[in-house]
């Protein structure tokens, strides 16, 4: 994964431009929110004034005119009344927008991820992305409800209220504007303190959801191994760093937040008192320091509402720009030279299948997994690529399905180069059956058919093509019946023979195994192996083996040795060659048999 940005800035900074995305189509839903929020506002602050005047003008004098003091005590309420009904429009909007928001980011996240390239996913943590998929895109909620409309709000309620006071008393006034420095100063306090704390308990966050899910998804081979113990250490570990982190965040919470603001407001209600205290008051000044004092609490409880949403906008922040970040890693390539393919691919007839020229790659600089590697793979024909762990079969299988680029050398199919094809091409005509298949916890027709919309018919040609039907026609519900999380219901020779079924009901020109006959027995090898053979003419296969009677029948095998092609030729070819390469790898498996 791409590094997260450390600094509050840049995380800012990747969070606004996430929330305009995420926000984009809801814009006219901000604007009315925000518009009847500042309208409610501006209600709230005429409450007081109004009962200023019901003091100053009515009560104090004696001057009871019963139609006006009702109409003011009226008006408290309805504007009271009307503010109330202004926020919860507004709260609707925001809650909807921001749930929106939420629901189009994931979609947006999980869309993403399924583009990656398979590098990224060689470094990425299965708990982690899941995290910030689920938990993280939440954060997104709770940014625009709990943070922004909170500060949005006390900030209108604050600058509506500082404006009743100077036209009430600038000079009180400016009693209370000598409090945003000593505010100013603690949220700058809470920022140094609290922000990497928060940072590092989104991470550890992450971190636990991390090794939950690589826990249970090897639990067979953590407690085979005696682990648990160990794990658990681990798992204790990280849980009281998190712990630790979200405990100095609380703190700061505690000593910066609440506390503080509070003293100030006693403070700022003593001062107000002490000054009217020292200044003659006339009867027309106590309806003033009712409205000052009324409003008092708000300006006092906005400031706290504004700093107390610090901790949870830190927080929100962190999480979107760790979404950002996800979004911002490179997808894997999508080309889309209609043209010149379309060209090429009325003429590919007598084209090699598969080319390769000088190719050479390496993971990490320095360190090369494949040397100078040049071929050429016939149309129809079945190639086996055998070799030693380490000699650079797996890799040449990656570069064949555009998981990596290959930055050095060429690769064409059909006479294309790979990364001229476009996506969707690509992943129509090649095929591909891996070493451990995977299957959906779904029924036989929608493991087959993988959301491409096939027939009946199709699908069922495609599981007798792979010796699949017979089986999956047993079955209780047929082609319906659930085959349960990973396949559980099915022998792993069965799964193999789904995935092989799924690879071919995409009517691929070119079919690439990777090593799977290495976990089924030698009668669903031989159903492999026949499957095959049936396809041998019609389908070019390109079949990286383990076991090389798997590919004996080959057109052609390729041994490969330390990133580079060794031998070539057909298995009684190879077998003539006395002290070679694929001779001992054979006998050393005929002996092992």
């Amino acid at each position: 994964m791409k590094p997260e940005p450390t600094s509050t800035a840049g995380q800012m900074r990747q969070a606004i431009a996430l929330l305009r995305r995420a926000a984009l189509p809801d814009q006219h839903h901000l604007f009315w929110a925000v518009l009847w929020l500042i309208g409610a506002a501006l209600l709230e602050v005429l409450g007081p004034i109004m009962g200023k005047a019901l003091i100053d003008e009515h009560l104090l004098p004696h001057h009871l005119d019963w139609p006006r003091m009702a109409g003011l005590l009226a008006g408290v309420v309805l504007t009271g009344w009307i503010a109330s009904g202004l926020r919860y429009l507004q709260l609707v909007r925001l809650s909807g927008l921001a749930m929106r928001s939420v629901m189009r980011l994931r979609e947006m996240v999980y869309t993403h991820v399924l583009l990656l390239p398979m590098s990224f996913f060689d470094r990425a943590i299965t708990g982690q992305l899941v995290s910030r998929v689920t938990n993280d895109t939440e954060a997104v909620k709770s940014l625009y409800i709990q943070v922004l409309f909170v500060m949005l709000d006390s900030t209108i309620v604050l600058v509506g209220t500082v404006c009743a006071m100077a036209w009430l008393d600038w000079r009180l006034m400016l009693i209370v504007l000598a409090l945003l420095p000593a505010v100013l100063l603690i949220v700058w306090l809470y920022q140094r303190w609290s922000a990497p704390a928060v940072t590092r308990a989104r991470a550890l966050r992450s971190e636990i959801n991390g090794q939950m899910a690589e826990s249970i998804g090897g639990m067979s081979v953590l407690q085979a191994s005696n682990a648990e113990t160990r794990f658990g250490q681990r798992f204790a570990t990280t849980n009281q760093d998190h712990y630790t982190a979200r405990l100095s965040e609380l703190r700061a919470n505690a000593w910066l937040l609440r506390p503080a603001l509070d003293l100030f407001n006693i403070i700022l209600l003593g001062a107000v008192i002490f000054m009217f205290g020292h200044r003659e008051m006339t009867a027309t000044e106590v309806g003033v320091l009712y409205a000052f004092i009324s409003y008092l609490a708000r300006v006092i409880e906005p400031l706290i509402q504004i700093t107390m949403q610090f901790s949870q906008l830190q927080q929100s922040v962190v999480a979107t720009a760790r979404v950002a970040t996800l979004l911002d890693e490179g997808t894997a390539q999508e080309h889309a030279r209609q043209a010149p393919q379309r060209a090429a691919a009325a003429n590919d007839d007598n084209l090699p299948a598969v080319s390769i020229r000088h190719l050479n790659f390496a993971y990490n600089a320095g360190q090369p997994v494949l040397h100078d590697l040049s071929l050429d793979i016939p149309q129809g024909d079945f190639v086996g690529i055998v070799g030693h762990t380490g000699s650079g079969k797996s890799t040449l299988l990656s570069l064949l399905l555009r998981f990596y680029p290959a930055p050095h050398g060429s690769i064409l199919m059909h006479g294309m180069p790979l990364d001229a094809i476009d996506n969707e091409r690509f992943r129509a005509e090649v095929g591909l059956v891996p070493q451990d298949p995977f299957l959906l916890a779904a029924s036989a027709r929608e493991n087959i058919d993988m959301g491409r919309g096939l027939t009946q018919a199709q699908i069922e040609a495609a599981a007798r093509a792979a010796h699949a039907h017979d089986f999956i026609a047993a079955l209780e519900q047929g082609y319906d019946t659930p085959l349960g999380e990973g396949g559980s219901r099915l022998s792993v020779g069965q799964k193999q023979l789904i995935a092989i079924a799924r690879a071919l009901a995409g009517a691929p020109r070119i079919l690439l195994l990777d090593e799977a006959t290495s976990h089924i027995d030698s009668q669903t090898e031989q159903i492999v192996q026949t499957a095959l053979d049936e396809l041998r003419g019609k389908v070019t296969v390109i079949a990286i083996a383990h076991r090389l009677s798997t590919i004996r029948d080959a057109n052609r095998i390729i041994v490969l040795n330390h990133g580079r092609i060794a031998e070539t030729g057909p298995h009684e070819q190879l077998m003539q060659i006395n002290g070679g390469l694929y001779q001992r790898l054979y006998l050393l498996q005929q002996l092992a048999a």
